[in-house]
């Protein structure tokens, strides 16, 4: 994955395939070109900080003009760390009470809107069914990575739109990497409670310390799913690692913005 321009944003891109059936823009913003001031400079795209909402509201509005659409067009949610999954089937006159809900991924086959999740050491992954024309974004921190929510959106892609996994691709996008994430035993109980394999994941560092590898979780977790290994890109960018790309929460201990993975169709031509 290489870090390219489009217009003011710069951000690591996926390079999916596509089809005549569908296609996206998508990417991982980074935390530049943005008008917020520090320590949420510049780009912070995190409407749950303490950066000044007009700020917010003005890097939001960047990021869309950049692609042509109105920022009404641009979807997120009220993410708890959870593993609930909003669905979107069909046009909305008004898609701005989306941001209210609670829910940690976002899936549609709407053409002209763009879902994105906001992190800043969590994991953002993007999902592409160029067959049905169907995406998927995720917020997976490490409750969402226990609770497998990065199966179930692809479960939920499958029941709802009828998604084959086998048809999907995949982007991991930058995430606080094992190298600056240590965890203790709470959350090895967690994933413990879920069944995952924790030696697979997770490094013992020192007597009830693990270093948890986040990306490796939710590319296992991909695979299990059904998406061929093929189709699975993954940033391999720690952002803990590089202050000058991209925020942090665990480095800048709390006081710090968000970037943003984001996705939108584009063509649902199908004829």
């Amino acid at each position: 994955m290489e870090i390219i321009r489009s217009g003011r944003i710069h951000y690591c891109a996926p390079h999916f395939d596509s089809t005549a059936v569908a296609a996206t823009v998508q990417g991982f913003t980074t935390r530049h070109e943005g008008v917020s001031r520090p320590p949420y400079n510049s780009l912070n795209l995190g409407m749950n900080t303490d950066d000044s909402p007009p700020n917010v509201e003005g890097n939001r509005s960047i990021l869309t003009r950049t692609f042509g659409i109105s920022q009404d067009r641009l979807i997120t949610v009220q993410q708890t760390h959870g593993s609930d999954i909003l669905a979107i089937d069909a046009p909305n006159d008004d898609y701005s009470h989306f941001l209210e809900l609670e829910a940690d991924a976002i899936i549609t086959n709407q053409p002209g809107v763009m879902i994105g999740v906001t992190v800043a050491d969590c994991v953002p992954v993007l999902l592409f069914d160029p067959v049905k024309g169907v995406i998927g974004a995720v917020h997976a921190g490490w409750q969402g990575c226990a609770a497998q929510i990065t199966r179930q959106t692809v479960q939920g892609m499958e029941r709802l739109f009828g998604s084959r996994p086998q048809d999907l691709q995949a982007a991991i996008g930058p995430c606080i990497g094992p190298c600056c994430y240590e965890v203790d035993q709470p959350v090895k109980d967690g994933f413990d409670k879920n069944r995952t394999s924790w030696e697979s994941v997770a490094e013992s560092c020192a007597p009830g310390k693990w270093r948890l590898d986040m990306a490796l979780i939710n590319r296992m977790q991909l695979e299990e799913a059904g998406v061929p290994i093929t189709a699975i890109q993954s940033s391999g960018v720690c952002v803990c690692c590089h202050r000058e790309l991209f925020f942090s929460y665990r480095r800048d201990n709390g006081e710090t913005g968000r970037q943003m993975g984001f996705i939108m169709l584009t063509v649902t031509d199908k004829s």
